[in-house]
């Protein structure tokens, strides 16, 4: 297939969601006012709330099967690898640019996390559409290609909130402890002096109990009373405990079962247990109202997330206090790197026979790692109130940057699986 048909067909897609995204630029400016702060919150809810499980389980619904399941074990694993793979591009980020504490968590996100849901909604419905598509159908193209992002957005939800949710939590958490220490040293260091001054201590360091005169010093050199065995296995059991219950207390479970979540769990049961598909899915299914009312529900989702993009971008447009570096560095970790990275694991996996021939399926698993940060990322920052400001100028970057970086690599993932 010529190069020029296939950049066509990644082009477009892209240009209809840039359509959208300024059209919700505009309706979020001042002077328009219909998609301002407050309205973005309130659709935000609707799509997170409704929208985006009906869309996960209308589609799983109808595309899971036992026989696809198979198929698609690899891809838990090539977005886990996306997650880690774009940490330690983050890591060598951080080495490089040196940002203060509180950003850490929020440049090792950025490049972790990348948008597996929202944006794989948009492109692939509209690259199935073209006529220079290398995936057949476009009906079929779009039943399957949407199950496959359904996967996508679930397994990026799951990883998103107990991965990058909680190392955001924790450098923010460090921050502001280090703030507070910054802050109270100085108090510190004073009391300690005028302590100091008032004349030598006159209690000894250790009491009279913990020491022992050693029989066998014939100095007499007082020595501190060692522990008995059993003791000292009792203070590291309870300090293996105390760890336990840090570690636990550190990951929010709660977080995983997002909405979406819950709707890739119906969606699962409705399409793996026979006698819920066949009431539900096909012309003839006594229930199949259901899931035609679902199927139109999740629709919605679409074209309401990217008009959201497009108004959430203006606060970034507005923002600025983050170096030029750090931006430069996502930039690079989540559009060069991260992309070539991907190339050579998925061909890799194919070529051993890890992944199935479907050119589909492997277009989908390239993308997960050519798209922008997730834009829950912004959500997450808004929770420890760690880096929003510099969360909404890095979220405007690469989103606009977004446009020239995924019609290249879209256009060589169709040339590679074509």
């Amino acid at each position: 297939m010529a190069l020029l048909d296939l950049f066509v067909a990644a082009s477009i897609p892209v240009l209809k969601v840039l359509m959208i995204t300024a059209l919700g630029l505009y309706l979020a400016l001042d002077h328009v006012n219909i998609l301002g702060e407050e309205t973005r919150k309130h659709m935000n809810n609707v799509v997170f709330y409704v929208f985006n499980p009906a869309l996960v389980a209308s589609n799983l619904a109808e595309t899971i099967t036992y026989e696809s399941m198979v198929k698609l074990w690899f891809m838990p694993f090539n977005v886990l690898l996306t997650f880690v793979i774009g940490s330690l591009l983050g890591w060598i980020v951080i080495q490089f640019t040196r940002p203060p504490l509180h950003l850490r968590g929020l440049i090792l996100g950025c490049c972790a996390a990348g948008n597996m849901g929202n944006m794989l909604l948009i492109i692939i419905p509209a690259v199935c559409k073209e006529k220079g598509s290398p995936f057949g159908s476009p009906d079929a193209c779009h039943s399957y290609g949407m199950g496959y992002v359904s996967l996508s957005m679930a397994l990026g939800a799951i990883y998103l909130w107990s991965y990058v949710f909680n190392i955001v939590r924790i450098y923010s958490i460090g921050s502001i402890n280090e703030s507070f220490a910054n802050d109270s040293s100085t108090g510190k260091y004073s009391r300690e002096a005028s302590t100091s001054e008032q004349g030598s201590c006159t209690e000894p360091l250790l009491s009279s109990k913990d020491l022992l005169i050693s029989e066998e010093n014939e100095k007499g050199y007082v020595l501190p009373r060692t522990s008995s065995k059993g003791k000292a296995e009792a203070i590291f059991s309870s300090k293996i405990k105390q760890q336990l219950s840090l570690l636990i207390s550190k990951i929010n479970l709660a977080s995983l079962f997002a909405p979406s979540t819950t709707g890739v769990i119906v969606g699962f049961v409705i399409g793996l247990v026979p006698q819920i598909r066949k009431s539900m899915i096909g012309d003839g299914a006594p229930l199949r109202a259901i899931q035609d009312s679902v199927s139109l529900v999740g629709d919605g989702a679409i074209p309401t997330i990217t008009l959201i993009v497009g108004g959430n971008l203006l606060k970034g447009l507005r923002g600025s206090g983050i170096h030029n570096s750090i931006i430069f560095g996502i930039v690079v970790a989540r559009y060069i790197a991260l992309p070539l990275i991907g190339v050579v694991i998925v061909k890799g996996a194919a070529r051993f026979g890890f992944v199935h021939a479907d050119a589909l399926y492997q277009f989908v698993l390239l993308l997960q790692f050519a798209v922008p940060p997730a834009m829950n990322i912004g959500t997450i920052t808004q929770l420890f109130r760690a880096g929003e400001s510099e969360c909404s100028v890095i979220m405007f970057w690469t989103y606009a940057l977004a446009s020239i970086s995924l019609t290249l690599w879209t256009t060589l993932f169709m040339w590679l699986v074509a």
